[in-house]
């Protein structure tokens, strides 16, 4: 079996274990205000990854605190994929995307770091995104910080809303 050492996602994994509480129950109480969000809806919010695969990457999360698709609604599961499809949209322009995954992790075993809650992601990719540094650097260059990223989709997303 070949194995593939990430050692900067250790934070993320011990992190996530030494809660006690949901991220994302907290980033969704704290609404705008929590520096990543960028985006809320009636059912769901857009929230950046604090450990994104490329900038951008953000996650589409129900306000519900579920951890399946068959535990919310109809009502939600078609505003988080209408949400997904709008944020294909704006990071379109705002970053000039080529591609995108979209895609849940269901469980643990389906690879989900934060299994009690269901989000789903929306990873902006570009021609090429994927080169040596990962491989052979063991490490993933984002020209952008987060803050600043999530500052720009925001905007972003308020001028693509009709309703501001």
């Amino acid at each position: 079996m070949e194995r593939l050492w990430a050692p900067w996602r250790r934070t993320y994994v011990v992190g996530t274990a030494a809660r006690h509480d949901c991220v994302f129950c907290a980033a969704a109480a704290e609404g705008l205000d929590h520096a990543l969000v960028v985006a809320r809806g009636q059912t769901c919010f857009s929230i950046m990854n604090a450990y994104p695969y490329n900038n951008g990457h953000l996650m589409v999360v129900p306000y519900v605190h579920a951890a399946a698709l068959d535990e919310v609604c109809a009502a939600t599961r078609a505003e988080m994929m209408e949400t997904a499809a709008r944020w294909t949209s704006v990071l379109r322009v705002t970053m000039n995307t080529e591609g995108f995954n979209v895609g849940l992790n269901l469980g643990s075993a389906g690879g989900a770091g934060i299994a009690g809650h269901l989000h789903l992601h929306v990873v902006p990719r570009w021609t090429g995104d994927t080169n040596f540094m990962p491989v052979v650097g063991a490490t993933k260059v984002l020209p952008e910080a987060l803050e600043t990223t999530a500052e720009r989709l925001r905007a972003a997303w308020r001028a693509a809303t009709p309703d501001g």
